[in-house]
């Protein structure tokens, strides 16, 4: 196994990473011990925009992983200080839940439905009609359009539901104005997690399980990349792929001893 001595700050996914279906990887609890016990920077980075750090850690907490909110790096989150960098103060009409709302109620945005300058999609299991309506006429109206992911569908205990990707979509359809998506695999969100804990590409790993978001995106922000395959990619899929990550394990159980 290889030695990650000089890595000084780990990012690393959430699902297929640490948990599956609400159930702790083995390892995964053990590492998070490991990294904090030892001080090392660290974030847990999820496209969900849905949940505060608080709440996102209270319900890792019941699937029996202890990770500090601080530790936590949201697609919500990442979306709140890029808009803070483009237009601090600005005006936003919001899709969203709380994890969305309160990241942009604290990086200093109004949430309006009078002439934003931004309209904000993020996750929530109850898209409206008539708030994709006013969304919709915000945009034509020249409101510029953002979304905190890209992906399309969601799980739950019924099956695949529509998510940010899908309903952007429709969005556009409607508008033909495409969104900026904040959320993976734009590096722009590895960057932002990078920032929150003053961490340079160079010494600075990404934990994924996906070749096409994790492992591209921490590629294109430079850093080094882990592959587990405990989650969506598996081991013959990597060749389908024109790049590698640098690692190839089988789960985070296997970097608990590596540094």
């Amino acid at each position: 196994m290889r030695n990650n001595d000089y890595i000084e700050c780990w990012l690393t996914d959430m699902d297929g990473v640490l948990v599956h279906e609400n159930h702790p990887i083995p390892g995964a609890a053990e590492l998070i011990e490991r990294w904090v016990a030892t001080s090392k920077r660290f974030l847990v980075l999820t496209n969900n925009s849905i949940y505060t750090p608080r709440d996102l850690a209270a319900r890792l907490a019941a699937s029996g992983l202890e990770i500090p909110e601080e530790n936590l790096w949201t697609s919500a989150m990442a979306t709140a200080e890029f808009l803070k960098g483009q237009l601090p103060g600005a005006r936003a009409y919001v899709i969203g839940e709380a994890g969305l709302t309160t990241a942009l109620h604290e990086a200093g945005f109004v949430l309006t439905d009078t002439n934003p300058d931004y309209v904000v999609l993020g996750e929530t299991r109850t898209y409206s009609f008539e708030a994709i309506t006013m969304a919709i006429r915000l945009i034509l109206e020249g409101a510029r359009f953002i979304a905190t992911n890209p992906d399309v569908t969601g799980p739950s205990k019924e099956g695949v539901l529509p998510a940010t990707g899908a309903i952007a979509a429709l969005i556009t359809a409607a508008t033909n104005r495409d969104p900026y998506i904040v959320g993976k695999p734009n590096p722009m969100m590895f960057r932002s997690a990078m920032n929150q804990i003053e961490a340079h590409s160079e010494t600075t790993a990404m934990i994924g399980d996906r070749m096409d978001t994790d492992i591209i995106a921490g590629m294109e922000a430079g850093l080094h990349t882990v592959l587990v395959l405990s989650g969506i990619t598996q081991r013959a899929d990597i060749d389908a792929y024109p790049f590698r990550p640098d690692q190839v394990i089988n789960s985070v159980a296997d970097l608990i001893d590596t540094f």
